[in-house]
């Protein structure tokens, strides 16, 4: 699972794929398309549950490994990029492949960092990279739409009228200048469209970059921008490349200081990470014994079969039943067998539905 981290030039999204990746892999530069090819990235998810289980199961040699997933950095976009203009046709072909996007928007004021469009706007930097979307995907969906169109009307084939009448709703939305993501496409309906590789259909969180003096108070220093995202139903979270960038430079016990000399609450890149793992529509279960603690990512909805398989295939295919402790009971209770004891751990079955922050031991025999 991927998140491309996408936005016009010089918006600061080198530098947060770096700080994510806690690398220096992606070259920072100003000047446009610094990042050519996408970089790609691992980067693990904080997760407080992970760290309780670990203090409780550490013997000295317990290992700990977090839930992780893939961050992309995808080259800086421009105006016309629809139409092929700077790394257009690349750097539309590198979102395509992406689950869901991280859109990094500049809300900073740092005149030493070129600004290609002129003075701040926010709305209308967000809104350039959106409208060079919605071309390219109207690009898209048009190519070959007045074939099934004819023979939709036909009436000879269902399927093929469905996936008509699924294609005429998302270019309908998409010459309104709405993204295909908002053209009401069911569940059911999203899967006949895949294969376009849809850039407005994908899962969007505004990363806004700000000057540090603005975090605090957000929504004051911006309220238009942020009832701006409100309306399209869109989450967003308020970063500082900056601040990031000077505390990837510093130790643990120098990091705290810092950011107690803020004088805020500062989320930051945790805060992103998390956003951007729920973007992706993913939770997590648990693991835990003296040798390993481990968060396991997978997909909403799983059942607990699919999950065995997560961890190994033999698991899966030799599946007896998962025992499982609810994290929120353990966190109380601080031991398996006293939670056996009270009846609070319980055994199901492979068509179990997995939950966010189920502790898990499953039982096999291959």
């Amino acid at each position: 699972m991927e998140v491309g981290i996408v936005g016009l030039p010089n918006v600061g999204k080198s530098t947060t794929f770096n700080v994510l990746t806690g690398t220096k892999g992606a070259a920072v530069a100003n000047y446009e398309f610094c990042t050519i090819d996408p970089n790609v990235g691992i980067v693990a998810v904080p997760d407080p549950r992970l760290d309780f289980l670990y203090k409780v199961y550490n013997d000295g040699k317990t290992t700990y490994v977090p839930a992780s997933f893939k961050f992309v950095d995808i080259a800086g976009l421009v105006k016309g990029a629809s139409k092929g203009e700077g790394l257009g046709n690349k750097f539309l072909a590198n979102i395509r492949e992406v689950d869901a996007i991280a859109h990094v928007v500049r809300v900073f004021t740092d005149p030493n960092v070129v600004r290609t469009l002129g003075k701040l706007n926010p709305i209308g930097d967000i809104e350039t990279i959106e409208t060079e979307l919605m071309l390219a995907d109207l690009e898209s969906v048009t190519k070959g739409f007045s074939k099934i169109e004819r023979t939709a009307k036909t009436g000879a084939d269902k399927e093929i009228i469905l996936k008509y009448e699924v294609l005429k709703k998302v270019k309908d939305a998409l010459e309104n200048g709405i993204p295909a993501s908002a053209a009401g496409l069911t569940k059911e309906e999203k899967p006949m469209v895949k294969e376009l590789g849809l850039m407005s259909l994908k899962p969007m969180l505004y990363v806004l970059n700000t000057d540090e003096d603005k975090i605090e108070g957000f929504e004051r220093n911006f309220p238009e921008l942020v009832e701006y995202i409100k309306k399209r139903n869109a989450e967003y979270v308020v970063i500082s490349a900056r601040i990031e960038g000077e505390m990837m430079e510093l130790g643990e016990e120098e990091r705290k200081e810092f950011l107690k000399e803020l004088g805020f609450e500062y989320k930051g890149f945790d805060e992103f990470i998390r956003h951007a793992y729920s973007l992706l529509d993913l939770i997590t279960f648990l693991t835990a014994g003296a040798q390993e603690v481990r968060a396991w990512p997978i997909r909403r909805g799983s059942k607990a079969e699919e999950a065995a398989g997560k961890i190994h295939s033999d698991i899966q295919r030799g599946f007896i039943k998962a025992e499982i402790m609810k994290f929120t009971d353990f966190e109380k209770v601080k031991d398996e067998v006293k939670m056996k004891e009270q009846g609070l751990l319980h055994s199901e079955g492979r068509d179990y539905i997995m939950q966010d922050g189920d502790i898990v031991h499953f039982k096999f025999n291959v």
